[in-house]
């Protein structure tokens, strides 16, 4: 499918996948229209774009922002931001697939997690049934999943970054041996054009799991090996995900809440069932992890330390010497 005379819909277009996608869809021909609940701020910053008001949860906007469209992709998503998220999601993959429908769509792409063998955190299984429901409506849909993404604006890319870069000794619980397939974003936006142009008439779903097989321990110490970082990491037997999570409070910039989240998916391995989307797409060649690192750290502006603040302002000389 390739219909570039009509629009394709670009939802969560502010967010870091979508800005990704945005540029790469242009040089292949799309218009693009990108949907956002903010248009004035959105605008503010990229006025050459086409920008729709868009409120997943609102079915006046929902057919507004689909109206005329040939596809959309589903970037949007909850998670951390409250209790319920998990309903939310849910509600909102029905809504726009209703939409969808009744806007006369071909095609829908969205951008999952993956599976894992074992029970899924709240955060992938509110993933998985996000795709399910967009898979299950009357447009033919495309589920992406992939594990870990490595891009500046990545949240598990930025949290990891931090841990390498700013955590000279850290405690490696057994959950830090699960292993994980990292991809990088440049890859993974072809996979989503090539997804749009997907040659089916039904709904499927499919992994894009990075290059290499590796712990999440190791994606440590290949990101501080960049960045010029030697960690001393100890391994110790207990320690949960949520409780490892209390201290990425001081240690990064990404929203707790979401933090939190991201973590608790460690608990298990992140492993595609096969590559077979790469040999569909004929993209074989993909992006190695430490080349995916070192354009990441490019792009990726060092964040605040807190622990350095902490630290700082406890021997900080003070602004007025004592009388």
């Amino acid at each position: 499918m390739k219909t570039n005379r009509d629009p394709v819909l670009l939802t969560g277009a502010t967010g870091f996948v979508g800005s990704n996608l945005y540029p790469v869809l242009r040089r292949a021909g799309y218009d693009v229209r990108c949907a956002t609940r903010s248009v004035e701020r959105a605008r503010a910053r990229a006025p050459e774009r086409q920008w729709a008001h868009l409120d997943i949860n609102d079915r006046e906007t929902l057919e507004g922002a689909l109206s005329g469209c040939s596809a959309a992709f589903y970037l949007v998503h909850s998670v951390g931001t409250g209790a319920d998220y998990e309903e939310r999601e849910a509600r909102a993959a029905l809504n726009f697939a209703d939409a969808a429908a009744r806007a006369g769509l071909e095609r829908i792409v969205y951008l999952g997690g993956v599976k894992p063998r074992t029970e899924a955190s709240r955060h992938l299984r509110s993933r998985l049934v996000t795709g399910a429901l967009l898979r299950g409506g009357e447009v033919a849909a495309v589920e992406l999943r992939a594990s870990m993404i490595l891009g500046q604006g990545s949240a598990s890319w930025q949290i990891l970054r931090d841990i390498a870069v700013r955590l000279p000794v850290m405690l490696s619980p057994s959950w830090l041996r699960n292993r994980t397939e990292p991809v990088g974003i440049d890859d993974v936006t072809v996979a989503l054009l090539s997804a749009l142009e997907l040659p089916i008439t039904t709904s499927v779903c499919y992994d894009i799991p990075g290059p290499e097989i590796l712990s999440f321990e190791e994606c440590i110490r290949r990101v501080a090996r960049q960045v010029g970082s030697d960690p001393k990491i100890f391994r110790v037997p207990l320690l949960t995900p949520r409780l490892s999570s209390q201290w990425l409070r001081l240690v990064t910039s990404v929203d707790y809440n979401l933090a939190r989240e991201l973590v608790e998916g460690m608990r298990a391995d992140l492993l595609a069932r096969d590559h077979s989307f790469w040999t569909l797409i004929d993209h074989p060649d993909l992006i190695a992890f430490d080349e995916a690192v070192r354009r990441a750290l490019l792009a990726t502006p060092a964040p605040a330390n807190r622990i350095e603040k902490l630290v700082g302002n406890l021997y900080r000389e003070p602004d007025v010497a004592p009388r």
